[in-house]
Order: C-alpha cells, then structure tokens, then sequence
C-alpha cells in the first residue's frame, strides 16, 4: 500500500516548466569540416558609373565605376587576382534582356567583355544569370482576365523574344572558361518565381531543346524569394529546373527572431529546402553572405540590418550553414563579390583587407 501510495503522488507531481534550453533552435552551428573541395560562385555587382554612396568600405584598389558597364583594365584584372586567393570557381554576371532591353543588355555585356579581355581571366570561370524582367515580358502574377496574372505566352512576340533572349545568352557559352555543372552549361534565372507561364514544364523543355539543339545542354538554376517555402511556386519549378536558391537570406524583411536567431532560424530553412528540393530530383544551392547592411544607401532606414564585422564571424558561421546544407554537386553561391550597396561583398577593401576571401578559401577548399 505504501509503495502504491508513493507511486501514485510522484505521477501527480507536475513537469518541470519548459525552458530556453529545451528550445530545438537552441544549438550553434559546428564547425563542418571539408573533405571535399565546394563548387563557389561569386555573384558579381555592376553599380553603375559611380561608386555606391554611402559605402562605409573601400576597395583595396580604390573606388571605382562602370562607366559604359566597363571597369577600368586594372580593377578587374585586380578581381580576378581576388578571386583566385579565394579560390572561387567563378563569377557570375547578370545580363538583362537581350530583345527586350536592348541599351542596358549591352552595359551588362560590356562588364562580360572586360572581364575576358583581362589578362588573367583564364584563371577563373565565369557563368551568366537572366535577370527577368516582367514588365520587359508583359507578364503579371495577378489580374488579367483570370485574376492569375497575364501570362508570357499571352503575347507571341514577347514568348519568342524570351526563347531569342535564352538563345543569345548562349554566345557566352562558346567561351573556353564558361562554368558548368557535371557537363552542363550552367544557366541561372534571376526572379524565375514570377516567369507566370500557361505551362511552365513546356516552356523549360522548349529552352532546352532551342539550346541543345544549338550545342548546348544546360543546367538550369532558377531563384526564389529569401525566407519562402519552396513549395510556394512549385508549378514553376518543378520539373523545369535543375537546381533551386533563395535570394538573400541577410534580408530578413525586419523580422526580429529572424534578426536575433538567425543562424538556427537559416540553418532549419535551408534543411528544409533540401529536403524538399531534392524530393523532387532537384538540387538545393545554399546563397550566403558576410553582411547585408540596409542603412548603407539610406542612413535613415530603420530595417533590421546585418552589419560586417571585421573578423568575419557571422560569414563563417553562414559558411558552416551552406555546407551542412548543400546538394550532392555541393554547389555554393555568394552574394556578392562586390555589391557595396549592401555591403555584401567580399572583395578585398583597406578596413578588412583579404579577410572575407581568406575564409571563402579556407571554409570551402581542401588546399
């Protein structure tokens, strides 16, 4: 009876109160080692003729511009110097619509064109992203006749000038340093949530087949708005593309857990993506950057920012979140090399000097 009574009143007696450390976002990010050298690449920012006012960086070679979307000779071949002590496998240049908007095609073919008359380009690999325009397409998300949005197929002239824009994008790819993925031409599409097409799978497979039949197989890398399920458009993505990224998760649209946990916070959502990219035949590409500084163009906003610190601690810490994360072809991107409208970059600059190049090397390659 008594051992009964005993047993009865400890069954009453109530659960310890939760607490912080029972919280299953209550971890670090461990160090994760490299066994395997990471395929990086560095998206690569042209500001226009003048450097970013308001930096609060600048770069080792001086402040400089693309006037005409051309850096001076010695910048770039100085990038390029760069990007081998990082150790990057390559840039990646954003290229507006050839048909669509001609004049600003041309500036951004202009950076390409530098980039390849340096003399030391064969030392690194460049690949090209579509940045999509929509309002180049005509195509919206919502209204129209349906309430879906207007379609790119709604305007034959537009769909043929997207199918003419893939085409001649594809000149960069004759270029002996053009990267690809396992035999492929590596394609990214900036913005593809919003390519608002009848039937997404048909338009991918007739990109395809235009390139292929042109000599060029393509791995097709399509990008998602930061901190959004994947599931959100997968009409669009599913069964078009080959690998899917998030834009910049440092823009965390003011959200304040986001702001205070964000290495558990990244860390669970890029788990998820793959999770569910892969479930699909897909590979997930983690994008990561050292900073992403909001006050940088206007001192006055009052959005949640992150601001660099000078001994990289929260991009190795992001590094780590990108390795636990990455696809089988362990395919890495970073935003950006250069962007100091953001702060995002990792070029070299007289405050930090080689210090976020030094730990992209370190953090991603065996050697």
């Amino acid at each position: 009876m008594i051992l009964f009574l005993s047993a009865a009143l400890s069954s009453c007696k109530k659960a310890a109160a939760p607490t912080a450390a029972d919280n299953f976002l209550n971890y670090t990010i461990p160090e994760v080692p490299v066994t395997q050298d990471y395929v990086v690449g560095a998206f690569y920012t042209n500001f226009g003729s003048t450097f970013p006012t308001g930096s609060i960086q600048v770069p080792t070679v001086g402040k400089y511009g693309f006037p005409g979307g051309t850096p001076t000779p010695a910048v770039m071949q100085a990038q390029i110097d760069q990007a081998s002590v990082a150790k990057l496998d390559y840039f990646v240049f954003s290229l507006r619509s050839p048909t669509q908007d001609n004049g600003n095609f041309k500036t951004d073919s202009n950076t390409i064109v530098s980039f390849l008359a340096a003399p030391n380009a064969t030392n690194i690999h460049f690949a090209v992203s579509y940045n999509l325009s929509t309002g180049s397409l005509g195509i919206t998300n919502s209204g129209g006749t349906t309430g879906n949005g207007v379609t790119l197929e709604t305007n034959a002239a537009k769909l043929l000038g997207f199918y003419n824009d893939i085409k001649r994008l594809s000149y960069w790819m004759t270029k002996s340093n053009y990267q690809k993925v396992n035999g492929k031409y590596l394609l990214i599409i900036n913005n593809a949530q919003d390519l608002n097409s009848n039937d997404n799978v048909a338009l991918y497979k007739q990109v395809r087949a235009n390139l292929t039949a042109m000599g060029f197989d393509l791995y097709i890398v399509g990008m998602q708005a930061q901190w959004s399920p994947p599931q959100r458009y997968y009409y669009r993505f599913q069964n078009c593309v080959d690998a899917m990224y998030e834009a910049s998760m440092g823009n965390i649209n003011n959200d304040t857990d986001r702001a205070f946990e964000f290495a558990p916070f990244c860390d669970q959502n890029f788990a998820y993506w793959k999770q569910m990219i892969e479930s699909w035949n897909m590979e997930f590409i983690p994008c990561i950057q050292p900073a992403y500084n909001n006050q940088v163009s206007n001192a006055g906003n009052t959005t949640l920012s992150f601001v660099r610190t000078n001994d990289g601690s929260f991009y190795r810490t992001f590094t780590n979140i990108a390795k636990r994360n990455a696809s089988k072809s362990r395919l890495i991107f970073v935003d950006s090399f250069n962007n100091y409208s953001l702060d995002t970059q990792i070029e070299s600059t007289q405050a930090y000097g080689n210090t976020f190049l030094d730990i992209t090397r370190t953090e991603f390659k065996t050697n």
